[in-house]
């Protein structure tokens, strides 16, 4: 029990050093900014090995990655600043629309990339989460089956609000292909 403690004292202390190197990095840009994205990806993947070497190989990831969460969301909380908010002059309610021209096809290309072809990239990752990914295979049917909707969604509402229809078509196949692949793959290897 002690010793968990401890583990988890170093662990945090190694996600709480990756933290402060990324947010440094941030605030201010300058020669040392590589230096510390690196350093503090380092330091995370570090917290990670050796949280799988204390607490096992799932039970450790899910750990340490939820106390690099915790930390880094206390890290940015920490410097929140409060602002008076001053008087805007009222808006319209809508967005500003495209400055494309409407084209007729151009909607049709987007309703088939956000529906079936993000459909398709969200089954892809969600197959090779719960096929190539470490665990029980209850554990991973699960987590992959429940990222899928939400990888819909977000592929969905990306597709439709980029002015760029090549960049969506692009990223979805190739989203679709890298994970339907390593599915299939690891499918016909195990």
């Amino acid at each position: 029990m002690l010793t968990d403690i401890l583990h988890g004292f170093v662990v945090e202390a190694l996600a709480l050093a990756g933290a402060l190197a990324l947010r440094r990095a941030w605030i201010k840009p300058d020669g040392l900014r590589p230096w510390l994205i690196a350093g503090g990806w380092m330091l995370w993947l570090g917290a990670v090995i050796i949280g799988q070497s204390f607490w096992g190989l799932v039970l450790g990831v899910a750990i340490v990655v939820s106390l690099i969460c915790m930390t880094g969301t206390l890290v940015v909380l920490s410097n929140v600043e409060r602002r008076n908010i001053k008087t805007r002059v009222p808006r319209e309610a809508a967005l500003e629309p495209s400055d494309r021209k409407r084209v007729v096809w151009r909607g049709w290309l987007r309703g088939v990339l956000a529906g079936p072809l993000a459909g398709i990239a969200a089954l892809g990752v969600g197959l090779a989460i719960a096929i190539c990914s470490p665990g029980p295979p209850q554990t991973r049917m699960v987590i992959g089956g429940l990222l899928v909707p939400f990888l819909w969604a977000g592929g969905m509402a990306w597709t439709l609000s980029d002015n760029k229809i090549i960049r969506a078509t692009c990223v979805l196949v190739g989203v679709a292909v890298v994970s339907l692949g390593a599915a299939f793959l690891k499918g016909t290897i195990a």
